[in-house]
């Protein structure tokens, strides 16, 4: 199967040539290359990353392979990529300020997309044919037995709060770095253990569009 990145390297290849400082925000931060980097360049591309030769000051010519994590699915994820990656860097080495989040946004129509999903998905679940339904969740009730769950609507609830509590710690986690606010924190944080899912992925979705949004303007 043709790599979908690898046959357009040459192409963007050119184009990043126009992006010298992107190249060594790529080779200091991801490459590890602790050096003073002069000049770096794109050099060959594909889905699963990226050969990037760089010069030091010392006049010193050497060569890095970033990786891509995960690997690229299609040619339409390396623009988004690459600007993902170069906030991250430019982040990390002090080139480029934090984004900082300072009010609560309520995604009221994921939410909505999100569970009524879900209520869909259980609805559909008690058409199938009872030989089947046992088979597929077999192990899942062997596993909600072992941890006592043993009445569905209980065990269901339990781990769904759970979830939520382990969710909340990665919002938490996200607040860290782009809330400045303790009171916006705990709204955050409160809001992913009562609802889950939308609240946190809504909250990435909006540092992301941030962090790009700097990246644009940076250029």
């Amino acid at each position: 199967m043709t790599d979908p990145v690898a046959s357009k390297s040459a192409f963007l290849c050119m184009y990043m040539k126009n992006h010298p400082d992107t190249i060594v925000a790529y080779v200091k931060y991801f490459g590890k290359v602790a050096g003073n980097v002069v000049t770096a360049e794109m050099k060959s591309i594909d889905s699963q990353g990226m050969n990037l030769s760089y010069k030091l000051t010392n006049g010193d010519v050497s060569s890095v392979y970033v990786k891509f994590d995960p690997p690229l699915a299609s040619y339409d994820q390396v623009k988004p990529r690459l600007l993902a990656m170069k906030a991250d860097a430019q982040e990390g080495l002090g080139m480029l300020k934090t984004p900082v989040i300072t009010s609560f946004r309520f995604p009221f129509s994921k939410i909505v997309s999100t569970y009524s999903g879900l209520g869909a998905f259980y609805v559909a679940l008690s058409y199938l044919p009872t030989s089947i339904s046992g088979v597929v969740f077999a192990s899942a009730r062997t596993v909600a037995s072992a941890m006592g769950f043993q009445h569905s609507v209980i065990g269901a609830i339990q781990v769904g709060a759970v979830m939520h509590v382990f969710e909340s710690l990665y919002t938490w986690y996200l607040c860290r770095r782009y809330v400045k606010s303790k009171f916006l924190t705990v709204a955050y944080v409160a809001a992913t253990i009562l609802i889950g899912v939308p609240i946190w992925s809504d909250l990435r979705k909006r540092v992301q569009e941030m962090r790009i949004e700097s990246v644009m303007k940076a250029e």
